[in-house]
């Protein structure tokens, strides 16, 4: 029989593993729908697979770190459970900061070294050279090699600076008498320099985190709710064929007219002429387009999924308002956190701004306490939650693009993107984890992702070193916080080792923890801007963008005004275009691509 508490911790990993399984599908998925197809190459893409899964099985880790901490509690009673003795309980944190280290460090090495030498391989293949053979394998292998050795050496003074450099929370210590903060102290120059390079890579993370998340939270939700095309490719192939034929009868009509002329069409014709094959070749690929995204020449699965997706529109408008609702509610909650550890922080900026309590109503904090109930869906929400900042992550990049200051380096978009903007976008990721990890434990949901459902009994013990019993005394039970000096809440509360990381790297680096703090009201400011601009800006269509992209790679988006949106829905639902569109509609016609003949 197996012994109490292990089916628990080991369910937990379980549903880990399955979770880290899934995350290498999307991985595979999401890395073969945005790369572009022309330029593919087998080891980038093994590369970025692989780091998208070890970045997902990152982000999966704080909800595994907060079910195991509060298994080990009774959050009714306040008390250790009978199996979580001293000894089981250090098991399962040691166990958790190898699982932390092994992934944080496979990261590390991910970024710092493998994915700098798969984007210089990548730009030292050179296809003259591979097909006259006057390149080796050794020699393309060097000149990659040495590029990526720069990032070892950035590496190797990063580390260097943290050894030597005094730790700033070492001139604090002796002004915090709680055993919770002298235990963060970092105890010798190895784990301080790893805390100082933490630290910086946090912070570092958290630039882009304001820009990119910020952008994504607000975005993702709208995305979903603008998903349902303006106009349906029924009604696209109709007034394209349309328009077509208009094309063409004019193209008759000027070479009639011009019939018999020894000395060829006048040159106000001719240019017409020309404008209008331009736009004919535009319309014939346009059409053609149409025709496939409708399904026709491909086999009945795929125009049954087209059906599909067509009819899951209305689902996904409905998860783009929920999506909507529960960034407005984090937005609130941060706002909220943000205020209340200003005011009301036990050490303000010495500490990283750590709260002892929650002193102001927070909703999300609120809702996972109240889900903790019915075990497991607290676990289940907070995996969706830091999901939602990671998609979101992923949006804003995908939006905003790989830029310098104002200058657009590369473009993220489906099937368009290239092998090193996928390489530089999965280094930002990155980097974006560390600071959603601080924001998730210190802002969105502070008390929980410390010490999850854990709480203490505050009644005094009957005799000396007994456990104290609140079972008859159920509102002396208090949830475990970080300021509480009572040896009972020394014995029973167990903080989560992202918790410990994060407050360590503030405590003894208090400079990284300020930054990283008054950094989320830049983040809260970012989404506000975004928010209020995507809810009044007016979607345009663009059938000039369009065609240039189906010109490049023969795929085309269909987009529209929000007027057009639902009754194109129904249209690619039936396969039918409406009647009452007709051809006067010139709209999607020649917009764009004859607008040379005026």
């Amino acid at each position: 029989m197996a012994p109490p508490g292990l089916l628990q911790t080991s369910l937990i990993w379980v549903a880990y593993g399955v979770a880290v399984a899934l995350c290498l599908l999307v991985a595979i998925i999401t890395t073969f729908t945005w790369q572009m197809p022309r330029e593919r190459s087998i080891f980038v893409s093994t590369v970025v697979i692989v780091s998208l899964t070890s970045l997902l099985a990152t982000v999966f880790l704080l909800p595994v770190d907060i079910a195991l901490v509060s298994s080990t509690t009774s959050a009714t009673l306040g008390a250790k459970k009978d199996w979580a003795t001293p000894e089981r309980v250090d098991d399962i944190l040691w166990t958790l900061n190898v699982v932390y280290y092994s992934l944080y460090s496979f990261d590390a090495l991910l970024c710092l070294l493998v994915i700098p030498f798969a984007y210089f391989w990548y730009e030292e293949y050179d296809e003259v050279e591979e097909e006259e053979g006057t390149r080796s394998f050794g020699s393309r292998f060097l000149g990659a090699m040495k590029y990526a050795i720069f990032f070892i050496l950035l590496v190797v003074i990063l580390f260097l600076v943290g050894f030597f450099v005094p730790a700033a929370g070492q001139d604090h210590g002796n002004h915090l008498d709680l055993d919770y903060f002298k235990r963060l102290l970092a105890a010798n120059n190895g784990e301080k320099a790893l805390t100082f390079a933490l630290g910086l890579l946090m912070t570092l993370g958290t630039l882009l985190y304001i820009s990119y998340t910020g952008a994504g939270l607000a975005l993702l939700p709208v995305s979903f709710i603008k998903s349902a095309p303006s106009i349906s490719a029924p009604q696209l192939s109709q007034t394209t064929a349309t328009a077509l034929e208009r094309n063409r009868e004019r193209q008759r009509q000027l070479e009639m007219r011009n019939a018999g002329r020894p000395e060829g069409m006048p040159q106000k014709d001719q240019r017409e002429m020309d404008a209008l094959l331009r736009e004919e070749r535009t319309l014939v690929r346009r059409e053609r387009l149409a025709a496939e995204a409708r399904g026709e020449g491909h086999g009945w699965v795929f125009r049954t999924w087209t059906k599909v997706q067509a009819v899951c529109r209305p689902l996904k408008l409905l998860g783009g308002i929920f999506l909507l609702l529960l960034a407005i509610v984090v937005w609130v909650s941060m706002l909220i956190t943000g205020i209340d550890k200003a005011a009301n922080s036990v050490c303000k900026s010495h500490c990283g701004y750590i709260l002892g309590h929650i002193n102001v109503f927070q909703p999300i904090n609120w809702i996972f306490v109240q889900s903790a109930k019915a075990f497991p869906v607290d676990y289940v929400l907070m995996a969706l939650l830091v999901l939602f900042f990671f998609s979101s992550s992923i949006t804003g990049i995908a939006t905003v693009g790989i830029r310098f200051l104002w200058v657009r380096v590369f473009q993220i978009k489906k099937g368009r993107t290239a092998p090193q903007a996928l390489l530089i976008a999965t280094v930002m990721l990155a980097l974006i984890i560390l600071a959603i990890n601080y924001a998730m434990a210190m802002m969105v949901a502070p008390q929980y992702a410390i010490y999850g459902t854990q709480t203490f009994c505050a009644n005094p013990p009957r005799h000396p070193g007994e456990q104290p019993d609140c079972r008859e005394h159920l509102d002396m039970v208090r949830p475990c916080s970080e300021v509480f000096s009572n040896p009972a809440a020394k014995d029973v509360c167990t903080p989560t080792v992202m918790s410990t990381f994060i407050n360590r790297v503030t405590l003894n680096w208090p400079f990284f923890g300020a930054v990283d703090f008054w950094a989320q009201f830049a983040f809260l400011c970012v989404f506000l801007v975004v928010f209020v601009t995507s809810l009044f800006r007016t979607p345009r269509l663009n059938l000039s963008e369009l065609d240039e992209e189906a010109e490049d790679d023969e795929e085309e988006g269909l987009l529209a005004s929000t007027g057009r949106r639902f009754n194109a829905n129904w249209q690619d639902i039936t396969g039918r275009a409406a009647k009452r569109q007709t051809a006067t509609d010139g709209s999607y016609g020649t917009n764009g691509a004859g607008s040379s003949r005026a």
